[in-house]
């Protein structure tokens, strides 16, 4: 079933990880990200709408209207142009313009209705596009979507503290490398983790713009169950052991929301429960709601 959305919605999730990179930091040696005031480890809001999209490609097996638009090693405007040959509109042919009658426009960019067409197209058969949103004007026009679902940069409870590990592999690349060796044939390396943290992520879903790309209820639940499961089949050797620990979603009783989201968040707490000893695991932290910062209008799922 694809109904609609008639509430919006706003959430918080918890996720952790042990001995484990979350997020490297390209500019920074691949170290996981901080907060350099602070300390606190961070993940950014595209590391975890990739882990997102993954899910979603392997649990509905990219098969239309689930596939993914921003995809590894994709050529985005190749895909862009699909759209416009699956609606059988011309790229070489140079739109009329409708001011004088004459063909004025660059052949291939689309105009007005064409642009429509191409975007609503897009927007139904790609869940990131309908449910992120995304800049389809850079090849053939399929103009902007604005996406229904945000999210901000996961940041961690706690400061968190990086540690880098020697590793050694028993194995060269190349024979000048043995030669160097003397047939001892070691790699070495190094390897960055932090031995534990809990990070907690907003997330935002505006049912006025679910109207717009068409994300429906259906795409929600596909959402909440990416969320829950993101990195399920998302392993490897740097990430650790990483999970999604607790999901907390806020339900307004109507489209624009009863309530602004601050209040809302504030009533959701994460603490250590003991002060005295760095965290090492879930169960050394305390997460509550106080309900009584929540009107009745705003339903409380926890997952």
């Amino acid at each position: 079933m694809n109904e609609a959305l008639t509430r919006r919605y706003d959430f918080v999730a918890f996720f952790d990880v042990q001995d484990g990179n979350p997020n490297g930091d390209p500019d920074a040696g691949n170290l996981p990200r901080v907060d350099p005031e602070t300390g606190h480890g961070l993940v950014t809001d595209v590391s975890l709408k990739r882990k997102i999209r993954n899910y979603v490609s392997l649990r509905m097996e990219e098969q239309p209207p689930y596939s993914i638009f921003v995809r590894e090693k994709s050529i985005l405007n190749q895909t862009i142009e699909q759209a416009y040959i699956s609606l059988e509109i011309d790229l070489n042919e140079k739109p009329i313009d409708p001011e004088d009658g004459k063909k004025r426009n660059k052949a291939g960019q689309g105009q007005g209705k064409e642009i429509d067409r191409a975007r609503q197209f897009m927007c139904q058969n790609f869940y990131d596009i309908r449910t992120f949103g995304a800049v389809l004007s850079t090849g053939p026009n399929a103009g902007q979507v604005r996406g229904p679902v945000q999210l901000t940069f996961a940041r961690s409870i706690d400061p968190v503290v990086s540690l880098e590990h020697s590793i050694t592999r028993m194995a060269v690349a190349t024979e000048a490398e043995a030669e160097k060796q003397g047939g001892d044939n070691r790699t070495m390396g190094r390897k960055f983790t932090i031995p534990y943290g809990l990070y907690r992520v907003h997330g935002f879903v505006s049912a006025p713009l679910a109207s717009q790309t068409g994300f429906s209820e259906t795409d929600l639940e596909l959402l909440w169950e990416s969320l829950l499961n993101m990195f399920e089949h998302d392993r490897s050797a740097s990430r650790g052991l990483m999970g999604t620990r607790k999901l907390i979603i806020f339900e307004h009783s109507s489209k624009m929301g009863n309530i602004s989201v601050q209040p809302l968040f504030d009533a959701v707490t994460a603490e250590l429960k003991d002060q005295s000893k760095p965290a090492r695991g879930y169960s050394d932290y305390n997460i509550s709601i106080n309900r009584e910062m929540i009107p009745s209008s705003v339903n409380v799922i926890e997952r």
